[in-house]
């Protein structure tokens, strides 16, 4: 690893300030994960390093009228062992719970997960399903990105230079309303996803009025699968629905063959986790359904 110079603001204000100055030249790190793997194998070679984890406002975990408010330096293992969200907000302790070891889950970061822009991350497609808004704030003031707008290609997302992602806020859970992660790996754990799926329904009765679907590992950036959300919105529960969902979601994907599994084989998955995870998400829905984390 090449020698870097190292900066720790102490407020969010101080952060864009500094990150502003040094824009073309660095990178924040917040939890490391993905940065310091990224640096000690050379893919990235910032002159500075920003590190944010002594801003305390970053922390930020409560619920407000308005809905769910996550802070850029919530943690996996925040997310995974926090009560409200298992009660309120399960799907994202089914994915937070999947990304790597309980080692490294004490030090990823939601805002680390998200602005790595990995198609395969885990967090996203369940941020997607709950149509999360992305705060940012930058030279330029505060902006809100919605998720499903916030990736732009593979580690690639809207950021500008000098912007810094604040927190996310997602909509109040409500009782008629479901949703679930479940993805496919070799190994059930410290591996990457072939195939991720997140789905978000709210029931009007035996009725799916509304619905949100978001995939992973399956196109260049996290997917918004909205097909699959238009084949679900207004029908009733049942195997027609999830075969529309299903069929809709794998003709939006556009999935690659590499060493973890061929695209033939990826689309068979896809079929397989949007009809299992919108199951689970219409049994949470009902107030059953498996218990947060239960995932496999």
């Amino acid at each position: 690893m090449r020698r870097f110079g190292y900066l720790a603001p102490k407020s969010v204000s101080e952060a864009v300030s500094v990150l502003a100055e040094h824009a073309a030249v660095a990178k924040v790190i917040a939890g490391g994960t993905d940065l310091v793997v990224q640096m000690k194998d050379g893919v990235r070679r910032p002159e500075v390093v920003i590190d944010i984890t002594g801003i305390d406002e970053l922390r930020l975990l409560e619920e407000r009228d308005d809905g769910l408010h996550l802070g850029a330096l919530v943690r996996m293992g925040e997310i995974e062992t926090h009560p409200l969200i298992i009660e309120k907000y399960p799907i994202l302790v089914d994915s937070a719970k999947l990304v790597g070891s309980k080692q490294v889950r004490n030090l990823a970061t939601i805002a680390g997960n998200t602005c790595n822009a990995s198609p395969g991350a885990d967090t996203p497609p369940a941020l997607i399903a709950l149509d999360a808004q992305v705060h940012v704030l930058g030279p330029r003031g505060p902006r809100v990105v919605p998720i499903d707008r916030f990736f732009v290609g593979p580690g690639r997302t809207v950021l500008e230079p000098g912007e810094l992602v604040t927190k996310f806020v997602l909509r109040k859970a409500a009782p008629n309303e479901g949703a679930y992660y479940e993805r496919h790996t070799p190994r059930k754990e410290l591996d990457i996803a072939v195939v991720g799926v997140g789905a978000w329904v709210r029931l009007n009765g035996e009725t799916i009025e509304d619905a949100r679907i978001g995939l992973a590992a399956v196109y260049p950036t996290p997917l918004r699968a909205t097909e699959a959300e238009a084949a679900l919105r207004g029908k009733p529960f049942g195997q027609a629905a999830l075969d529309a969902a299903a069929l809709a979601a794998v003709a939006q994907a556009r999935p690659i063959s590499d060493v973890r599994g061929s695209a033939d084989f990826r689309r068979w998955l896809i079929d397989v986790l949007v009809r299992r995870a919108v199951t689970n998400a219409v049994a949470r829905a009902r107030g059953g359904g498996p218990r947060a984390g239960e995932t496999h």
